[in-house]
């Protein structure tokens, strides 16, 4: 198939890392942003591939695992309500909060349904006039343009019983975040593809700049990801620290305009809480004053719940890139995939959920 089989090629894939390792005079540290990277590059064995001196640290790309703890349980309490619709996507469903889930939360009563598209829980709202119908608006830049579309339109057909539980994080922030902790190791990015073909390049290069770090724009195939650490080797080697984009396939330095036009009109940013990372300035979005009766936060009167993180679970430190998922004491054991104590063994994306599935017996062995 067209752009998946030719970016899997084992052949040209060896070439790389070929050229990877005759390049690396010394240890780099680079962090793969993207929790999609994180799952290719575990599933197939990159960074088992890449010379030793190589280290891929797995970052806060997963925009399940960084929901905070308080949004879920404040998603578990209008979920509860009667009166209530609760939509989402699939993989919210068995993200623990406190105490429970949505799933448990659907089999004592409530009306939670799996959608594919915000757009759907719109056409249910419309249909179901007399009830209060709510979509969990989470992730990162690539899937806000949809949600802002959705609000944008509830709001031009008068649908009133529709309203978005907001949890959207940005990349840029948090990027800046990891560079400024003391703990910090990181010398190198590797940024997701589908959030630049939304917001563009532009904001990169101060980072590059301020921070003195590499960033490759990067996509989600083996291949992508080897050319991505191919091109940021080079540039650590050469002591540069530069934008580069390593998948102008898909990614344009503007990025998408009109998305970005619905993102301005929608949202406005405001400082976002991290689940087991903590608050990080002006690092995410919420609806924008002339869509605040959107807001279900606000409609359901849960702005006051505050929920602090669990401290058998360090899922906090795996997303920060301080520890791989399998230094956990509790990986595997306590928590697994049908016993999450973290959103990242549970979530698609999740690095823990990653070295799970594709690890844990060579893990195990060792």
């Amino acid at each position: 198939m067209k752009y998946l089989t030719e970016f899997a090629d084992p052949a040209l894939a060896h070439r790389l890392i070929d050229q990877i390792r005759d390049s690396t005079s010394r240890r780099w540290s680079i962090m793969e942003v993207c929790g999609g990277q994180t799952h290719s590059i575990i599933r197939h064995g990159i960074d088992q591939l890449l010379p030793d001196s190589i280290e891929m640290i797995h970052g806060p790309g997963c925009p399940v695992c960084v929901t905070p703890l308080e949004i879920i349980d404040k998603a578990l309490e209008i979920a509860a309500r009667p009166d209530v619709i609760f939509c989402s996507f699939g993989d919210m469903l068995r993200v623990p909060g406190s105490e429970k889930d949505l799933f448990q939360v659907k089999s004592e009563g409530a009306d939670v349904r799996v959608v594919y598209s915000p757009l759907d829980a719109l056409t249910i709202a419309r249909q179901n006039p007399a009830r209060q119908v709510v979509f969990f608006g989470i992730g990162f830049e690539t899937t806000a343009p949809a949600n802002a579309m959705t609000v944008y339109q509830a709001h031009r057909l008068g649908v009133e019983n529709f309203s978005l539980l907001v949890s959207h994080v940005l990349v840029p922030p948090a990027i800046a975040a990891i560079m400024e902790s003391p703990t910090c190791r990181v010398q190198a990015f590797l940024a997701a593809g589908h959030v630049c073909t939304v917001m563009g390049t532009a904001e990169y290069p101060p980072l590059c700049d301020r921070y003195r770090v590499p960033i490759v724009v990067t996509g989600f195939e083996p291949l992508d990801i080897l050319e991505g650490i191919r091109r940021t080797v080079a540039q650590l080697e050469a002591g540069r620290h530069e934008l580069e984009n390593a998948y102008s396939r898909a990614v344009q330095d503007a990025g998408n305009p009109a998305a970005r036009a619905m993102l301005l009109d929608v949202f406005e940013v405001t400082d976002r809480a991290w689940r087991g990372i903590g608050t990080i300035p002006a690092s995410g979005w919420r609806l924008s004053p002339a869509y605040r009766a959107f807001d279900a936060e606000y409609r359901f009167a849960v702005t006051d719940i505050h929920t602090a993180e669990s401290d058998r679970c360090r899922s906090g430190e795996v997303l920060q890139g301080l520890i791989k998922p399998h230094e956990c004491a509790a990986f595997g054991t306590a928590c697994t995939p049908r016993n999450p104590l973290g959103a990242t063994m549970v979530s698609s994306e999740g690095a823990c959920a990653a070295y799970y599935r594709y690890r844990r017996l060579e893990l195990t062995d060792a």
